[in-house]
C-alpha cells in the first residue's frame, strides 16, 4: 500500500490509515495524515491539501520555526492548533558522525518524551476530538511527527512491527529532505550524512526505552502524557473501523 500523497513541495505527506490492529481492525483511510512542514504549500500544492477536506492542523514545531518558515497557507481556515512537543533544540546537520547516530536520535526522541508530556497530550487530545480529517506535522515529518505518529499507532493497538515500518516510510523521502536542507544553507556544510534518515532502529530504541523506564508505552502514555481513558476510547471510536 502506498501511503505518500504526491505534492511538488512536500515529501512526507502520508495517510496514517490502512494499518490492521492485533484484534483485527483497520485505522481509517483519509481520516488522519502525517507530513513535513505545511508552510511550504502553494500553487497547485494547496489545491491538492484542500481537496483532502482537512479541517485541523497541528503544527509540532517551535514558534520560531513558524516565524522563520510559515505556518500552513490560510491557517483561519482550519483548526490550526501549534504545539512544540520538543523543547531542546539541536541541529541535525551537526551530529557528529563519529558517534552512534541511531543512539543519538534516540535519546533526542527520550527527551521529547519527557519534556513534551503536557503537549502530546494535548496533541492526542485533539486528534480524538477533531470532528473531520486532521493532520499532524513538523519541519521533515520524520522525528517529532514520527513519534507522535507512534503514540497513536499504538493506541490503536497497531503491532510494535508495523509501527516500526511507519516511522520507517520517512527513508522514501530522505533524499528530498536533505536537498532541501541544502536548497535552504548555500553556505553551511553537512557535517552528518545521514542527515534526513528514519531508520526502523531509531524508533525501535525508543519504544524499547520507553518500556524500561514505564513499564510500555502505553504505561508511559497514561503514568507519564496522562492520557486518560477516555481519550484513548476516543481515538479508537474516531480512527479505527471493522476489517473489510
Amino acid at each position: 500500500m502506498d501511503r505518500h500523497i504526491a505534492f511538488e513541495h512536500l515529501h512526507n505527506f502520508r495517510d496514517l490509515g490502512g494499518y490492521r490492529t492485533a484484534d483485527g481492525a483497520v485505522v481509517r483511510r483519509r481520516t488522519l495524515y502525517r507530513a513535513d512542514s505545511l508552510g511550504k504549500l502553494r500553487g497547485p500544492d494547496r489545491d491538492r491539501f484542500l481537496e483532502l477536506g482537512i479541517g485541523t492542523v497541528i503544527d509540532l514545531r517551535y514558534p520560531w520555526e513558524i516565524a522563520a518558515k510559515g505556518r500552513v497557507p490560510e491557517a483561519e481556515r482550519f483548526h490550526y492548533v501549534n504545539l512544540s512537543i520538543e523543547h531542546r533544540p539541536y541541529d541535525q546537520a551537526e551530529i557528529d558522525p563519529d558517534i552512534d547516530p541511531w543512539r543519538y536520535l534516540a535519546d533526542r526522541f527520550a527527551e521529547v518524551a519527557e519534556d513534551g508530556a503536557q503537549e502530546i497530550r494535548q496533541v492526542l487530545e485533539t486528534i480524538a476530538e477533531a470532528p473531520g480529517p486532521a493532520v499532524f506535522h513538523c519541519t521533515s515529518g520524520k522525528d517529532r511527527t514520527g513519534l507522535i505518529a507512534a503514540f497513536v499507532l499504538t493506541v490503536l493497538g497497531v503491532p510494535e512491527e508495523q509501527v516500526l515500518a511507519d516511522f520507517a516510510l520517512t527513508e522514501l523521502a530522505t533524499e528530498r529532505l536533505a536537498a532541501d536542507w541544502r536548497a535552504a544553507n548555500p553556505g553551511r556544510v553537512m557535517k552528518w550524512p545521514s542527515y534526513g534518515r528514519a531508520p526502523a532502529v531509531v524508533m525501535e530504541l525508543v519504544l524499547a526505552d520507553l518500556d524500561a523506564r514505564h513499564g510500555s508505552v502505553h504505561g508511559y502514555l497514561k503514568d507519564r502524557v496522562g492520557l486518560s481513558d477516555r481519550t484513548a476510547e476516543q481515538l479508537r471510536a474516531r480512527l479505527l473501523t471493522s476489517a473489510a
